[in-house]
């Protein structure tokens, strides 16, 4: 049974919401961040990237970097930039992109329901960025950023979703740069909401793992500190955007190597062949699980696992990232661990294959290597089964925006 909550959101009016709302901590640099930020003292980026408003040279995990965001935060809810709900509610947030929508509900979560797994996660954390996200959490007493779950289709709730949303006005409805349409609305009733979550048997982490465990550690943290505990405290919650399974588009997560570990192009080849079926192509793209486009700089050519050597059954081996990273990555690029190794790097499917082109054209990177995109139903399977995915198996598009809901908690 999940348990969500409705909150008081601060939130931007319907006026200033696309000049308040930003891209996520986690998706922008602090380069990139002061430049988005230029001219913009509104940009939510003040508060998740506080950095921006302090010395260039000073450490991302700097005391002061935290006092910074917290004093930002308080002060565009002072100007009255973002206020509060009139009441506790839950929220319907439609992110529409490409021609595809998806729509989730916005509400809290219970902190002990991802500590006793029914919040259920896909991917390791960095005890560095779970300090990081924990800090900025306790010292703003608020939770900025919503996390992005899942959760297996219910009509029920996708009822719900409809009667809140046809036809009527939102409260927020704004296209961003990056040509993404943004659109919230109350809802008629959070308690149906609530109702209809308790026959959900588990949500999953889409994206922001470390945004989950800072939430439930900061939970402690007040726990800690709270002689008078109850379990009901707004800190026990965690603000997050939890959409149904279907409404989700997992795009490819493609690698680039720059080296052909002491090998030549055409002994690399050469050993792709011993691997699957290698053959030239034009389609930078594969059709089906199985297959890996692979560009060097003759071309593109098709790489496909013998289907009989894949063991179906195995939740992890069975994905194109682990073939990719058992069968060539680690035997013939000497890549062992993707996550460290400065020799390979990472490119989000939103960039195209084009992206993997110049790479390879422009001597940055010898061979690339486009991937068919993970499954909702292999991501929730290996949530299920307790695994964790291979690094940057997944990458979710179009992204939340934030500064569009603040959760506040109990300041001690």
């Amino acid at each position: 049974m999940i348990k969500i909550y409705p909150f008081r959101a601060y939130m931007p009016s319907g006026e200033t919401a696309d000049e308040i709302a930003s891209q996520p901590y986690d998706v922008i640099s602090v380069e990139e961040a002061r430049r988005a930020a230029e001219g913009k003292p509104h940009s939510f980026l003040h508060v998740i990237r506080s950095e921006i408003d302090l010395p260039e040279d000073i450490d991302p995990y700097d005391e002061r970097v935290y006092a910074m965001a917290a004093m930002n935060l308080d002060s565009m809810i002072t100007r009255g930039l973002l206020v509060a709900s009139a009441e506790p509610s839950i929220f319907v947030y439609r992110l529409t992109f490409q021609g595809l929508s998806q729509s989730g509900v916005v509400a809290c979560v219970d902190a002990a329901q991802y500590r006793s797994g029914a919040i259920k996660k896909h991917e390791k954390t960095r005890p560095d960025k779970e300090d990081d996200r924990t800090r900025h959490m306790t010292t703003c007493s608020a939770h900025a950023e919503p996390v992005f779950l899942t959760f297996r289709d219910s009509k029920q709730i996708q009822q719900l979703l409809d009667d809140d949303t046809h036809g009527r006005v939102p409260l927020i409805d704004f296209v961003a740069e990056d040509q993404v349409r943004h659109q919230i609305w109350s809802v008629g009733s959070s308690a149906a909401y609530v109702n209809a979550f308790a026959s959900v048997d588990a949500l999953y982490i889409a994206d922001g793992h470390h945004r989950t465990a800072g939430g439930e550690r900061a939970a402690l943290a007040r726990e800690n500190v709270n002689p008078n505990h109850t379990g009901n405290e707004e800190y026990n919650r965690i603000m997050a955007v939890v959409f149904p399974a279907s409404h989700l588009r997992i795009l490819a997560y493609n690698r680039v190597v720059y080296d052909f570990n002491q090998h030549t192009e055409h002994d690399f080849l050469k050993r792709l062949e011993q691997v699957g079926t290698l053959e030239k192509t034009d389609d930078s793209v594969p059709r089906q699980a199985g297959e890996v486009c692979v560009r060097v700089g003759s071309g593109w050519y098709r790489l496909q696992f013998p289907p009989d050597s894949i063991d179906y059954a195995d939740p992890i081996g069975s994905l194109d990232v682990s073939l990719l990273q058992s069968r060539v990555l680690a035997p013939i690029l000497g890549i062992g661990d993707p996550r460290t190794d400065a020799r390979i790097g990472f490119v989000g499917g939103i960039r195209g294959t084009g992206e993997l082109d110049q790479y390879i054209t422009s001597g940055r990177a010898c061979v690339a290597f486009s991937m068919y995109p993970t499954s909702m139903d292999q991501l929730l399977n290996v949530s299920d089964a307790g695994e964790i995915m291979p690094p940057k198996s997944t990458w979710f598009e179009p992204k939340l925006r934030s500064g569009l809901f603040v959760h506040r908690f109990e300041r001690y």
